[in-house]
């Protein structure tokens, strides 16, 4: 099988194996894991930041950090296919009271206009009031497209006193594609997450970064929901490798998910637009094709790729560390054989 549905599918590497089952280990709950505190330290510094807490998953960072931004009844401004709003289940209005409005844009981007339409004041115990705006780049079911207008509007949000909100779960791919430092945007966050097990090829993890005394608070919250581990540096160990190793490999992601692009485009024109797959994200529209999601899906299973379906009429194939350049080129050429009927 070559498995496309995500980047969260790969496996550690000997490599990184060897590092997991050699690591010095403690008890984080009590701060004493070396392998953790090296691997938080290491990813704050790369980030702009003073502080970071090793989580279990990439939601639970988001969870800890709208929630280190907005007070319960307060509100979170997203774009509406955000991975905050879309993928965590209501965790964000469940576990921390936090009301969300949203703006729709293609592929996920920054609307200034709109933003700056639904930011709300405080108008008195009338009107519930914009705590922060949060932004996720790359943006997941946005095709993985990077944000190109992160800046202005970390600067308009300066003016307006209001903290920004990094979902960076795919940060780093981001900042390969634009030869960008990933401190260059953390930096401008009062709260960001990235992700290890995604494009980096850990099994588990991510980092939540901020002020010390943001990282002080959302450790308390993460015993609080359940998420204090103990001798986890088997798993930060991982982590430390794929930030040293797997960063500047993404290059190859994008560019195998460029090539299964074209090949798609070529055999479905319209499904897909080359130029606008800036990292290893491709979304397929299936509308005009004549195919359905499921349609497709299955009989790619039974030719031997995985792919997945994110909408009516969308599939999403994303390239990773486990795909090689002749893995993703056969993906794409069966897939375009069986799109094309």
């Amino acid at each position: 099988m070559i498995d496309l549905r995500s980047d969260t599918v790969t496996r550690p590497s000997a490599e990184m194996l060897a590092a997991m089952t050699s690591a010095p280990l403690g008890d984080d709950v009590y701060g004493e894991d070396p392998t953790v505190n090296a691997l938080e330290e290491r990813v704050a510094g790369l980030l702009g930041h003073e502080a970071g807490l090793f989580t279990v998953t990439g939601s639970l960072a988001n969870v800890l950090g709208v929630r280190a931004l907005v007070p319960r009844g307060g509100e979170v401004l997203c774009e509406a296919s955000a991975h905050i709003v879309r993928a965590e289940l209501g965790s964000h209005a469940v576990s921390g009271g936090v009301t969300t409005r949203t703006w729709s844009a293609p592929s996920g981007q920054i609307d200034l206009e709109q933003i700056r339409t639904l930011i709300a004041p405080d108008l008195g115990p009338y009107f519930v009031q914009t705590s922060a705006v949060s932004v996720e780049n790359t943006h997941n079911f946005g095709g993985g497209a990077v944000q190109h207008l992160f800046d202005t509007l970390a600067d308009e949000l300066d003016a307006r006193g209001l903290p920004l909100h990094l979902d960076g779960a795919r940060l780093w791919n981001a900042a390969v594609a634009t030869g960008r430092t990933v401190a260059s945007y953390a930096s401008r966050a009062a709260a960001a997450s990235v992700c290890l097990s995604k494009g980096l090829g850990a099994p588990v993890g991510s980092v939540l970064v901020g002020s010390a005394e943001l990282i002080r608070e959302a450790r308390v919250w993460r015993k609080r929901l359940g998420g204090g581990w103990r001798q986890a540096g088997v798993l930060a160990a991982a982590g430390l490798y794929a930030v040293e190793h797997n960063v500047e490999r993404l290059a190859e992601d994008h560019a195998n998910a460029r090539v299964v692009a074209e090949v798609l485009a070529d055999a479905a024109p319209g499904s897909v637009k080359p130029d606008q797959v800036e990292t290893n994200i491709v979304v397929v529209d299936l509308a005009g094709t004549g195919r359905t999601v499921p349609e497709v899906v299955a009989e790619a299973r039974d030719a031997g790729v995985l792919v997945g379906g994110v909408g009516a009429t969308q599939l999403r194939i994303v390239t990773h560390l486990d795909a090689s350049a002749a893995d993703c080129h056969s993906a794409a050429a069966t897939l375009a054989r069986i799109i094309a009927g």
